[in-house]
């Protein structure tokens, strides 16, 4: 089996299933501006290929925003695969070192809040969902 195509693969299946769960995603540094720049509050879900991306992450990513309270706005990008976008996204992380797979919360362009990795890995999609849905009680409007 080529490998390359086996991991094409994978990051497409991760690709397609934050997008389908609403999440535009942001494969360019000037994407990733425009989008991290916008007034009001912005989800970034920095995905990855890593197991807990796909057994926690994403799950996490889909379910908590099924919620009274969440961000006007939902963007990924992909760590490892689009790296200048990744890059220049991570420049709005002040304060906080490169996470993946990690979620980003952002108003006006701001960062808020950040649930990283060591947030995310160990922990089930559920407890992940009560961490941000606890983020979103706190800084997000009802939808």
């Amino acid at each position: 089996m080529d490998f390359n195509l086996y991991m094409n693969d994978i990051v497409d299946g991760a690709r397609k299933e934050i997008t389908d769960a609403g999440y535009d995603e942001l494969k360019t540094p000037e994407e990733v501006e425009q989008a991290l720049t916008r007034e009001g509050t912005t989800l970034v879900m920095v995905n990855s290929t890593c197991g807990c991306a796909g057994g926690v992450a994403r799950p996490a990513a889909a379910h908590s925003i099924h919620y009274d309270k969440r961000p006007e706005h939902l963007v990924t990008v992909f760590a490892g695969q689009d790296r200048e976008a990744t890059e220049r996204a991570r420049q709005f992380f002040e304060g906080y070192p490169p996470s993946s797979p990690s979620f980003a919360l952002l108003k006006d362009g701001k960062i808020v809040t950040m649930v990283e990795r060591h947030d995310i890995e160990g922990f089930s999609p559920v407890d992940v969902v009560s961490k941000l849905q606890k983020i979103f009680d706190d800084n997000c409007q009802e939808v």
